[in-house]
C-alpha cells in the first residue's frame, strides 16, 4: 500500500519532535552538554557518572538505540521474507542494522562504560573516535541506501554517464 501524505507528515513531525525532546533535555538538567574532549563541538558529558547521568543514558540508548534497532530488525525482516517469496533481491536487507550498530555502537560503549567506571585515564583522542563514527551515520546511511538499491543506483549511473542500465544489464552484473 502506498503512503498517505498525512501519515508521512504525521511521522515527519514525530521523528523532529522525538529529537528535540531528547536535545532539550540536558537543557533542562536532565543529563548535562559538555564540550568533546578535543573541545571541537558538544556532546553528552560522559565525565560525570552520577545518578542524573546514568538515568538519561539508559533512557536516552533504550529510546534512541535498542527501540529503534528492534524496528529496524523487524522491519527488514519482513521485507527479506518478501523478498525470498518473490525469488527478487533489492537490496541487502541486513546493511540498516549493520550499520548502525557499527557507526553508533563505539558511542554506546564508550557511555555505558562512563556509567559505571572512570573514562578520564582514556585519551581524548581515542575518546574522540566513536563520537567521529557516530557522526557520520548520515552520510553511511546516504550510500548504503544509494548503492545498495538497484534503481537508484542505476539511476546515479545514468545522472553520471547520460547512459541507461536496461534491466537486464543489471540482472547480469548482480549475478
Amino acid at each position: 500500500s502506498k503512503l498517505q501524505w498525512s501519515t508521512a507528515i504525521s511521522m515527519m513531525l514525530f521523528a523532529w519532535l522525538f529529537a528535540a525532546f531528547w536535545s532539550v533535555m540536558p537543557l533542562l538538567g536532565w543529563g548535562e552538554y559538555d564540550y568533546e574532549p578535543l573541545r571541537t563541538c558538544c556532546t553528552l558529558d560522559y565525565s560525570k557518572g552520577d545518578r542524573n547521568y546514568v538515568t538519561f543514558l539508559f533512557a536516552l540508548s533504550i529510546f534512541n538505540f535498542m527501540i529503534p534497532g528492534f524496528i529496524i530488525l523487524t522491519a527488514y525482516q519482513s521485507i527479506h521474507q518478501k523478498f525470498k517469496k518473490t525469488g527478487h533481491y533489492k537490496f541487502n536487507t541486513g546493511l540498516p542494522l549493520k550499520t548502525l550498530v557499527i557507526c553508533w555502537g563505539p558511542y554506546c560503549l564508550l557511555c555505558f562504560y562512563a556509567a559505571v567506571e572512570n573514562v578520564m585515564f582514556i585519551s581524548p583522542k581515542y575518546r574522540m573516535i566513536p563520537a567521529i563514527i557516530a557522526k557520520t551515520v548520515p552520510t553511511v546511511d546516504a550510500f548504503v541506501y544509494a548503492l545498495g538499491n538497484e534503481n537508484y543506483r542505476g539511476g546515479i549511473w545514468q545522472f553520471l554517464t547520460g547512459q541507461k542500465i536496461e534491466k537486464a544489464e543489471i540482472d547480469n552484473k548482480t549475478k
